[in-house]
């Protein structure tokens, strides 16, 4: 059982080295501590079955990979995970303003409503936000989580202004702008809050 849990230790520093992840970043990742992992790495215990199956995934190897012994050939991920993100929320940000910007030529060929055709863009920020607030949901990442969410708000801040400058005019904007502020100081709170009361547990799965 020493020698498995050596193994598994060895493979999962290198695995996590060759792809550049500390151990707070992979403990995000898996939802437990990073404690929990360099307990892991340290060989003091072994992952369960199904957190071996989400190594795997995440590194894109098979189990077999992180609990035998390979020689110094050792399979590798086939894409830095920073990377790999990166790009599929990149290419997910363009698709959004792809789209916005085919609504925008249908509508501006529209006689009717070519006025307003400029509107697709003042919604494209959105939905951006959107999107990368997902994609950070997903990854664990807290940073960009709260950028993301704090773009949500004042985008809706900026389509907010836009609606009430071309259809109610004369209505006072800068009530909606104290709000988005107050909204703002809410989401910086919450994030530094999920941060400072992190549970600290050392093989315990995070709640």
């Amino acid at each position: 059982m020493n020698d498995l849990k050596e193994i598994i230790a060895g493979n999962l520093i290198r695995l996590r080295q060759e792809v550049g992840l500390t151990q707070a970043q992979l403990a995000e990742m898996l939802n437990y501590t990073d404690k929990a992992v360099s307990k892991w790495e340290r060989g003091e215990s072994i992952p369960d079955l199904r957190v071996l199956i989400q190594l795997a995934d995440i590194y894109h190897i098979t189990v077999d990979d992180i609990v035998n012994e390979h020689a110094e050939k050792a399979v590798k991920p086939k894409l830095n995970l920073d990377k790999k993100h990166l790009l599929i929320t990149l290419l997910s940000v363009g698709l959004v303003w792809v789209v916005a910007t085919g609504v925008f030529m249908i509508l501006y060929y529209i006689s009717t409503i070519r006025d307003y055709a400029y509107l697709s863009f003042v919604a494209a920020p959105f939905v951006s936000a959107v999107v990368l607030l997902v994609f950070s949901s997903l990854w664990g990442r807290r940073i960009t989580m709260t950028l993301a969410a704090s773009a949500v708000v004042w985008s809706i801040a900026l389509i907010v202004h836009v609606f009430l400058w071309q259809f109610a005019k004369g209505v006072p904007i800068w009530p909606f702008y104290l709000v988005a502020a107050g909204v703002q100081l809410l989401v910086v709170g919450w994030f530094i809050l999920r941060k400072l009361y992190k549970p600290n547990r050392t093989n315990n799965k995070v709640k």
